[in-house]
């Protein structure tokens, strides 16, 4: 893997979206239901839910990196996940931010074949080693992806009068 790193900026992330959105729309693909892997996904999902004027939004936790290319051994779903009769039958279009390994992709993607009448999946990034093709691409990268919501560290409480 190269030291050059992907940079998305903040502007860029909304022209994915719409871009995303607009595959979406052009394949004639109407999800009933947009579930976004947490955290990453959150974003691209509730972008996705608008520009598609998809309501049903959903979301499920997965576990995997724990920090620069480090990640557990194998993906955890974490409670709570949607209930399966919660998506019966309905056509489902899955968000993330990027298909790296894809194990996560595949985990969600196996938490819904049993269910869903038919399960998409858009992310932002797809790197070519995964494991996983999503359906709906932004870019394609081997670097290491900076991302505007996780390229800088958590804000920090300020100091002043009130912790006196």
């Amino acid at each position: 893997m190269t030291t050059e790193r992907e940079i998305l900026t903040y502007e860029m992330f909304g022209g994915a979206v719409r871009d995303l959105a607009q595959m979406v729309a052009d394949d004639g693909y109407e999800p009933d239901l947009v579930l976004s892997i947490a955290r990453g996904g959150l974003g691209l999902g509730m972008g996705l839910g608008y520009a598609l004027d998809v309501k049903n939004l959903s979301a499920v936790n997965v576990e995997f990196y724990t920090g620069v290319d480090t990640r557990l051994d194998v993906p955890m779903m974490l409670p709570p996940t949607p209930a399966a009769v919660e998506l019966a039958g309905l056509k489902v279009l899955i968000a993330d931010d990027v298909a790296d390994t894809g194990k996560t992709l595949e985990i969600v993607q196996d938490f819904c074949a049993d269910h869903v009448a038919e399960a998409r999946i858009a992310v932002i990034y797809e790197k070519p080693w995964t494991i996983v093709h999503p359906d709906y691409v932004w870019r394609r990268t081997e670097r290491w992806i900076d991302f505007p919501w996780s390229s800088t560290p958590p804000v920090v409480r300020r100091g002043g009068a009130a912790d006196a």
